[in-house]
């Protein structure tokens, strides 16, 4: 009875000499890697800022540029006729925009450091 299992063993490690390498998995090919188109710098269209088209000083901003440096309270004794909006410093501003409005910013001492329309 040890002959044939002798024999079995010797057959299969017979065979199993005879077998094949079993191949390499194959290594993918690197993928390509895209070109970076180069980031043109976004330049504005002159004459517009934001959404809107803003008007160059159809308020009449600049007749008020000897105020700067003043204590805002002088707005109200100013005699303005048209429409004006006062922002305080770090003030909350609504976003519309007029451009016949004029628009005095003051500073953190309350100061006018700023006049433009809108």
């Amino acid at each position: 009875m040890i002959r044939p299992t002798l024999f079995a063993i010797a057959a299969f490690a017979a065979l199993a000499g005879c077998m094949p390498v079993p191949a390499p998995a194959p290594v993918p090919a690197p993928m390509p890697v895209p070109a970076v188109e180069p980031v043109m710098p976004v330049t504005p269209v002159s004459g517009v800022a934001g959404l809107e088209e803003r008007e160059p000083d159809l308020c009449g901003a600049k007749n008020y540029t000897s105020y700067l440096g003043q204590p805002g309270t002088l707005i109200p004794t100013m005699g303005i006729s048209k429409t004006y909006r006062v922002v305080e410093y770090r003030g909350i501003e609504p976003q519309e925009y007029d451009p016949n409005r004029i628009v005095f910013r003051l500073d953190a001492s309350g100061n006018i450091y700023n006049v433009d329309c809108g």
